[in-house]
């Protein structure tokens, strides 16, 4: 259960209209419950969700991103993070059986070298933090100084949701299938 009430627009009639106007314009709707938990602290959410556009704008393969994405999920057990990102992930070009495999993927011979370079370094960032040199060097292989800059920040920025989503307890909305584990 939730630590916090899910909020609706009903809930801030008239205060945060806004604010529920941009979720509906700009995400799923109905609205996910991390935004509906967040919406406790309006002005917080309102710049969350630019930086979070931000994020997603940034010129890294959106296929390579979602990897690095499920990865933070699977490296943390975030049952919420990787159900709301299979769908973007099978947009993105990653296979089913792919999908089946991120927890694997080291092993894997469904993904590439690059990759599970790029799933490397997200493992290492959000289990251990610092990234090695050898680890950061096989994904500086494959991309621009600013790709690996928007590599850090993607990879934060999931870390700081999937730690949102564990301290508030977000449960799954109605519609997402709990994840298959593959451990």
């Amino acid at each position: 259960m939730a630590r916090i009430k899910y909020l609706q627009r009903s809930d801030v009639a008239g205060v945060s209209d806004a604010l529920f106007d941009r979720l509906e314009r700009e995400r799923k709707v109905p609205t996910a419950n991390i935004f509906r938990a967040l919406a406790h602290a309006p002005e917080i959410l309102d710049q969350f969700l630019s930086y979070a556009n931000a994020i997603r704008a940034s010129s890294i393969d959106p296929k390579l991103r979602e990897l690095a994405i499920l990865t933070v999920g699977h490296a943390t057990g975030s049952e919420y993070e990787i159900a709301h990102h299979k769908s973007h992930g099978l947009k993105a070009g990653i296979s089913p059986e792919q999908l089946k495999a991120i927890a694997d993927f080291e092993t894997s011979p469904l993904f590439n070298e690059e990759e599970r370079a790029i799933m490397a370094v997200a493992k290492e960032c959000t289990l251990k933090v610092n990234v090695s040199d050898q680890t950061w060097g096989r994904a500086a292989a494959f991309l621009s100084e600013r790709q690996l800059v928007e590599l850090a920040l993607n990879i934060a920025w999931y870390n700081s949701g999937v730690r949102i989503m564990g301290a508030l307890a977000i449960e799954l909305e109605d519609g997402y299938r709990q994840p298959q584990s593959s451990a």
